[in-house]
């Protein structure tokens, strides 16, 4: 990689949130500029969109047929794609459309749905193309961006989280909102990576930074049903930002680790 490598920031189906968490850096974000060349990043300023880049950051899900073009294209002049937040990762919050009635989804909110071309599932980056990283959050933090760039620009491959989320409430010294309080909290399934964000003001973790690397999502699902949560109730828990994640959505039905 050259000494100075170019950086593209691109969007499909999201809100936006993981571009402004790298906005939101700041001075960070000033001195990463100076790091790499940004060629194209529309909330920034640079536009350039065609350019091939060294480094690819892509938010959202591909939602529409014209998306499987576009990032296909993007992967082609990319030497590294990032996928950033849980829309890229397994499909965000929009993939839940995926687990409802598609036509009677699309007639209760739009007024002329037949005019609306668009994929069947929202889907991640990876079911489309290769990935080189996934960094996953909803939002991902500036600074987990900023670590992945820097290790690409040194020629190393990027540290993957492996922890959960319980490993860095205990650093943080957080008492555990699942033992103390009975919150549904995913944190035994949920890696690390968010600063405990959620647990360090007593709420139970959402799991909006993904699965963990090993997890046991069954168990904890029949944990938290113990809590008296209707089912409905905990298959929200668990499908909320990745109903895409294979345990995810077993732990969810209540169906992984039934016996035959």
């Amino acid at each position: 990689m050259s000494a100075r490598p170019s950086l593209g920031v691109y969007k499909f189906s999201s809100c936006d949130g993981c571009q402004l968490a790298l906005l939101n850096l700041g001075e960070g974000l000033l001195a990463l500029s100076r790091e790499v060349e940004i060629v194209h990043f529309a909330e920034a300023g640079p536009l350039d969109p065609e350019r091939p880049v060294d480094i690819a950051l892509v938010e959202g899900s591909l939602s529409g047929p014209a998306d499987l073009d576009r990032v296909r294209a993007i992967r082609s002049r990319s030497r590294w794609l990032l996928a950033l937040g849980a829309c890229a990762t397994s499909g965000g919050l929009q993939a839940l459309r995926n687990l409802a009635d598609r036509q009677e989804w699309l007639q209760a909110v739009y007024p002329n749905a037949e005019y609306l071309a668009g994929l069947g599932d929202a889907t991640p980056l990876s079911q489309a193309v290769r990935v080189d990283l996934e960094l996953w959050g909803c939002p991902v933090t500036g600074r987990q961006v900023l670590a992945a760039v820097r290790d690409l620009r040194a020629g190393v491959v990027p540290r993957r989280e492996r922890e959960t989320l319980c490993l860095e409430c205990k650093r943080r010294q957080r008492v555990c909102t699942l033992v103390s309080a009975g919150a549904p909290c995913l944190g035994p399934v949920t890696r690390a990576g968010c600063g405990a964000l959620c647990p360090s003001f007593g709420r139970a973790c959402y799991g909006c930074t993904g699965p963990a690397e090993t997890l046991n999502a069954g168990s904890l699902g029949r944990r938290i049903a113990g809590l008296g949560l209707l089912p409905e109730e905990r298959a929200r828990r668990f499908l909320l930002f990745h109903s895409s994640v294979p345990a995810f959505r077993k732990a969810a039905s209540g169906t992984e680790g039934r016996r035959r």
